[in-house]
């Protein structure tokens, strides 16, 4: 099967088939509408062939369809008939989902995405589950998100952020016993050596997990 994957972000959407080596990157914004994006990327990948559709959603995704409208793109994404549009089956996950199962080594793995705010997801034994812990309270009337995503950042610095999503990484260890953390997302770069116990992932993992969403398994051989 060749599957075209699409990672949706606020300033590009990032494109990338089975079986090709280089992605395509075309802008996003606060504009982007769903039509817009689909329109773009099928212009784009005229040349390519897929049998299937993969998108990385930015933001909440219940039951394979997008919950909210993103705060940082144009309106129209709830209810879009994506598959029409594309005229093949398609899968949509929260971003953080799927650079996680791109992440996924095996185990209890958690993912943390430190961009704009906290992406966050759970796989238990090949089971993706998507999570929205970002705003749940952390400190002093305050959200996860509030410290370790980009306003957290610009608010305390780098250090102190820094000390924080440690204490972070901490406490959803032990509430979630995860026995492997990744760290992604943009900010993640910003830890020269990885806190204890976690590893640093890859933005490109966001393509694999795309893939592995029609594989049987996550641990299932990636094209």
């Amino acid at each position: 099967m060749n599957i075209l994957v699409i990672d949706i972000g606020g300033t590009h959407v990032k494109a990338l088939a089975t079986g090709h080596e280089a992605r395509i990157l075309l802008p996003s914004g606060p504009k982007l509408t769903p039509g817009k994006m689909v329109a773009a990327v099928r212009a784009a990948t005229e040349e390519w062939s897929y049998d299937a559709v993969s998108i990385g959603y930015p933001g909440a995704v219940v039951h394979g369809h997008p919950y909210y409208e993103p705060p940082h793109l144009g309106s129209g994404w709830v209810g879009f008939d994506y598959e029409k549009a594309f005229g093949v089956p398609v899968k949509i996950v929260n971003d953080a989902a799927m650079q996680a199962l791109g992440s996924y080594n095996g185990g209890r793995m958690l993912f943390l995405g430190l961009g704009t705010g906290l992406g966050s997801a759970l796989i238990v034994e090949n089971v993706l589950e998507p999570m929205e812990l970002a705003h749940l309270p952390y400190k002093k009337g305050r959200t996860y998100e509030d410290y370790v995503g980009l306003a957290g950042l610009e608010r305390l610095g780098k250090k102190r952020w820094r000390h924080h999503v440690k204490q972070v990484v901490k406490q959803l260890r032990s509430a979630l016993q995860a026995d492997d953390i990744v760290l992604g997302g943009g900010n993640a770069k910003l830890f020269k050596k990885p806190p204890t116990g976690t590893r640093l992932g890859d933005n490109a993992n966001a393509f694999k997990g795309g893939f592995r969403l029609w594989a049987r398994n996550a641990h299932e051989a990636l094209p």
